[in-house]
């Protein structure tokens, strides 16, 4: 099967086929988070729209190299740190870092390659800054280094400024900046009392925001590379910047494919603390929902749409989960014997074609599920009329555990089969051990303890508390499975 995937260049605003540098390699650079503060919901809708686009890239057989940055040093993390040291600066942020590390994890997310940090790359920040002020593109004021964005040509090309708007001789040391408010911006800024610094040959002093992701990502993906990822809030002043000052001091093309996801905002509201609306992925589980239903509600919308984050569409994820998983459910109570069947496999070929076709179309996630609902509408027709064998199941089954394994990441198999007996562990689309929610699991077992002592009274009243929560309770030969339904609580 011959692969044509596109992808929406936010550089020439169009879609475009997709052809990597290398033959089979794709080079993909993502901003990372500021580590100043946990990430919020919207951050994490940026960087699960980036782990899809990695997984169907890894899925279509390219070999990844992925670099995130995480920015140690700017404007924000010395304002909220009060550091005045670098090392003060580094432990303030540490642990944001490893928060940022443990919440991509219970995302499933797919770790990156490189995690650079802005502070470890200094040097490679002053080289780049040196060969601009060589070149005539950056100069000095009062300590600072500046580049000087009307020497550079093609500036405002991907994000369409008018550079009619700038005020002549106009600077900005601020990392961030509105749109409307176009300047030089500084490379270096001139060390200031009370602030982290470093002695370089340029000066003492600290780097500009944008020039930590120029330099590293030419290190470790090369000068020029295939695919850079953010959000739209990066395309000005950012990614404009970056492109400025990588192309000048390099002289060649930065980045072939810019992808930009389109903001999260909150009961069709943007968040902010002031409104009561500002998520961290740790107040959405406390109310109850999982890991796997907010990743899937940030992925199912696609990318270069505005995702309206409510209470809503967290419980449409949950149904959808619960259909996919109650499906293969179903599939492990088919016993009928006999070979898989004609029919079955076109059914799954079509499915495949249909979910490739949609992501390799811009990664369009709603026609690649669609494809998928269509596949379980058919086989449960086939099923309800018992034309099912269990080599059928068997390959639906393994069908859709490798869309999941490899795209959507939401182990809808857990809890299908249970392990060695214990009803705690379930299986997940690799057929690892995950763990099932800890409550759950506690009452799961406790109940298995009072079928044990024949306190069949107390292991009735434990399904039915189950029950009450979403978790309906299956015992068979092979031990007991569960799975969600509507919750029955009064």
């Amino acid at each position: 099967m011959t692969l044509m995937i596109c992808f929406h260049n936010t550089l020439g605003g169009t879609v475009e086929e997709f052809h990597p540098i290398h033959p089979g390699e794709v080079k993909l650079y993502t901003c990372g988070p500021t580590v100043y503060d946990f990430p919020h919901i919207g951050n994490w809708r940026a960087y699960v729209f980036e782990d899809l686009l990695k997984r169907f890239l890894m899925f279509s057989g390219f070999r990844v190299t992925h670099v995130m940055n995480l920015t140690d040093v700017d404007d924000k993390t010395i304002r909220d740190s009060k550091a005045r040291t670098v090392e003060e600066l580094r432990r303030y942020t540490q642990k944001y870092i490893e928060a940022f590390m443990a919440e991509r994890d219970v995302l499933n997310i797919l770790p990156a390659d490189h995690y650079p940090r802005a502070t470890g790359h200094i040097p490679e920040m002053v080289a780049i800054i040196k060969a601009l002020r060589d070149k005539g593109f950056a100069y000095e004021k009062d300590g600072s280094l500046y580049f000087a964005i009307d020497r550079f040509l093609a500036y405002g090309r991907l994000s369409k400024i008018n550079l009619e708007d700038r005020r002549p001789g106009s600077r900005g040391d601020a990392d961030e900046y509105a749109k409307e408010s176009v300047h030089d911006f500084a490379l270096w800024k001139a060390a200031k009392e009370g602030e982290p610094a470093w002695e370089t040959e340029i000066g003492r002093g600290r780097p500009g925001w944008h020039i930590e992701c120029s330099a590293m990502s030419s290190k470790y993906l090369g000068r020029t590379f295939d695919i850079h990822c953010g959000g739209v809030d990066n395309i000005f002043p950012h990614h404009e910047n970056e492109i400025a000052q990588s192309e000048a001091a390099n002289g060649v093309k930065f980045v072939n494919y810019w992808l930009h996801c389109h903001h999260l905002v909150v009961n069709g509201e943007k968040m902010a603390k002031s409104k009561g609306n500002f998520y961290v992925l740790k107040d959405i589980l406390a109310k109850g929902y999982s890991r796997h239903e907010v990743r899937f509600l940030l992925l199912s919308t696609h990318y270069r749409k505005m995702l309206d984050f409510t209470e809503e569409g967290l419980l449409q994820a949950r149904a959808s989960l619960e259909r996919i998983h109650n499906f293969l459910v179903d599939l492990a109570d088919i016993k009928r014997e006999g070979p898989a069947g004609p029919e079955v496999a076109r059914l799954i070929e079509a499915a495949r074609a249909g979910f490739t076709a949609g992501l390799e179309n811009d990664l369009n996630i709603s026609e690649a599920l669609a494809s998928l609902y269509s596949l379980i509408k058919s086989a449960n027709v086939l099923k309800d009329r018992g034309d099912l064998t269990k080599a059928d199941a068997e390959a639906l089954r393994t069908f859709i555990l490798l869309l999941d394994k490899s795209i959507l990441a939401t182990e809808v198999a857990r809890g299908i089969v249970s392990l060695a007996g214990s009803a705690a562990a379930d299986l997940d689309a690799r057929g690892e051990a995950t763990v099932l929610e800890a409550e759950f699991a506690r009452k799961i077992e406790e109940r298995q303890k009072a079928r044990a002592a024949k306190d069949f009274k107390l292991a009735d009243e434990i399904r039915k508390e189950l029950l009450a929560e979403g978790i309906l309770l299956e015992d068979t030969k092979d031990g007991v499975r569960w799975k969600r339904v509507p919750a029955s609580k009064p």
